[in-house]
């Protein structure tokens, strides 16, 4: 068959569109928002070339609107789970064997579907099933996913393109094989374009898949599988299962085959299956690739020579924006006593100018959380801090389900570095303070440091460039993703690889080609042209 060294377009970021009133984008969104509010999808599994509609459904429902029914999904049971796991090793085979540009050219395909003629459906879908303003879906469903895309493809042929030396007599090459078996992906609610990459670009690089997504964001899932079929990725190699999350991975890995997972999601949950996997050890073919990106305490912190505007803003948008429902989101911050007045005053004066309810009305900042458990959680820390006497709600602190499941963007004050909300994972809109004496500016970063058991983004606003050096180094093991005068939250793919350590994860990056490297298993070529014939060597006389 014909052969060249093929040249993948150059990856660009999708360019944010802006939504503003009268444009094109917003009255397309707007209908494709009202199309899907009034139809109800039903969601079967995807295994292999069937769709299995097993009867026992549950509910899609909006966050912001709890009562109003979108669609259903079907669980799976075991038997679908091992059909599954079946399935993906049958077209393995096939899969792996196909050229790599015909790999490239389906999700780069799959790109510029959602730029076009998914874009709105795509986006309002995530703005009906996860409660996202349309900025926030646009920059995740669109823009990050459509970056993923194109921008893994980009990385594929960097490792192809990663050859070792060879001389006149050797000639040595890397072949960059699937892995030997499955790729178990499981992914979160908060991201469509995290759903969608976490198994595509396992799949890019010549792998099979089963994903379980998230309950919460099968409305969303659903669009991604439509994306995926148009472009072409043929039947069994991303199956896709609904239900019990302990039985799926259970069953999954319990399975010889089963070969790496690709996760995002809760720190404890990442865990128990590191140590499941661990317990059946013995049973695999092969040593699984584990892959993570977990929770976050992430924090901000301002130097005395802050700008206050700038700290604000870092705080308020890498707080709330979401609902505080990422796992970069700003959730405590380091103030100085100097800038602290001026600070409260504006962040007092912004957290209450900001309007709460639907996404489809585009004047509200923040919606909905994404479920009741998630509500109550939150409500819970609220009133706790409404109690306690080193806890002050200074703004927010308000909580409403009777039609969504509504927080109010909420900053807790503390006069305790260690108070629980300064420690614990909430993600959620709320933020807590605590505020340092100037002085203690170097005793300050040791105390983010040490605070919390993650290590995923964190901020540090500065004019003063020796302090933004000394906290750069004092904080290198605090947060993967490390932000100067700026917010620690919206990572671009290409621009700024994502992860963190400690319990966040670790730390593969996505949106670069180290993820993608765990994900191929190398095999070197030694070809000799002149092979000797004497087992003596000169030393020997």
């Amino acid at each position: 068959m014909p052969k060249g060294f093929f040249q993948v377009p150059k990856a660009v970021n999708e360019p944010v569109k802006s939504y503003a009133p009268g444009s094109p984008e917003r009255e397309a969104v707007l209908a494709a928002y009202k199309k899907l509010w009034n139809e109800t999808i039903d969601v079967p599994l995807h295994i292999g070339k069937d769709r299995i509609y097993t009867g026992n459904t549950r509910d899609i429902r909006p966050p912001h609107d709890h009562q109003h029914v979108v669609g259903k999904y079907h669980l799976a049971e075991k038997a679908h789970v091992q059909q599954a796991i079946a399935s993906a090793l049958e077209a393995r085979e096939a899969w792996a064997s196909l050229q790599w540009e015909q790999r490239a050219a389906i999700f780069l395909k799959a790109a510029e579907l959602i730029a076009g003629p998914y874009r709105a459906r795509i986006n309002a879908a995530t703005m009906i099933g996860q409660s996202k303003t349309i900025h926030q879906a646009e920059i995740d469903a669109a823009c990050e996913l459509i970056d993923f895309l194109r921008y893994n493809v980009e990385f594929m042929t960097q490792i192809y393109h990663d050859q070792p030396k060879s001389d006149s007599s050797t000639w040595d090459r890397v072949e960059y094989r699937p892995l030997e078996g499955f790729v178990y992906a499981i992914t979160p609610f908060n991201f469509t374009a995290i759903a969608a990459n976490l198994p595509s670009c396992v799949a890019m690089m010549g792998n099979v898949v089963v994903w379980k997504p998230s309950d919460s964001q099968v409305f969303s899932a659903k669009i991604i599988l439509d994306v995926f079929k148009e472009a072409g990725v043929p039947d069994g190699v991303i199956n896709v299962v609904f239900g019990d999350p302990v039985m799926i991975s259970d069953t999954l890995l319990a399975s010889p085959d089963f070969a790496g997972i690709h996760y995002t999601g809760s720190t404890f949950v990442f865990k128990e299956l590191w140590k499941k996997v661990g317990e059946n050890i013995h049973t695999y073919k092969t040593y699984p690739r584990i892959v993570g990106e977990t929770g976050g305490k992430d924090f901000v912190l301002a130097h005395p020579s802050a700008n206050v505007r700038q700290v604000v803003t870092g705080i308020t948008r890498g707080g709330f924006e979401f609902q505080g429902q990422k796992c970069s989101a700003a959730s405590r911050a380091y103030i100085p006593q100097s800038l602290w007045p001026a600070v409260k005053e504006q962040l007092i004066a912004d957290v209450k100018s900001m309007k709460q309810g639907s996404p489809e009305d585009m004047s509200n900042f923040v919606t909905a959380v994404i479920h009741e458990a998630s509500f109550d959680k939150l409500a819970k820390y609220i009133d706790q801090a409404k109690q306690d006497a080193d806890a002050e709600i200074i703004v927010g602190g308000g909580y409403d389900k009777s039609k969504g499941w509504f927080i109010q963007p909420t900053v807790i004050v503390t006069t305790n570095p260690k108070y629980t909300t300064m420690e614990t994972e909430l993600f959620g809109p709320v933020v807590t303070i605590y505020v340092y004496e100037d002085a203690n500016w170097t005793e300050t970063l040791k105390l983010v440091d040490g605070t919390s058991e993650y290590a995923l983004t964190g901020a540090v606003f500065s004019q003063d460039r020796y302090a933004i050096a000394e906290a750069t180094t004092a904080l290198v093991n605090s947060a993967g993703n490390f932000y100067i005068n700026d917010k620690p939250t919206g990572a671009v793919v290409g621009m700024q690889p994502f992860g963190g350590a400690r319990a966040s994860g670790t730390n593969d990056k996505a949106g670069s080609m180290q993820n993608l490297l765990r994900w191929v298993s190398p095999r070197t070529i030694k070809e000799t042209f002149v092979t000797p014939e004497d087992y003596r060597y000169p030393f020997l006389g």
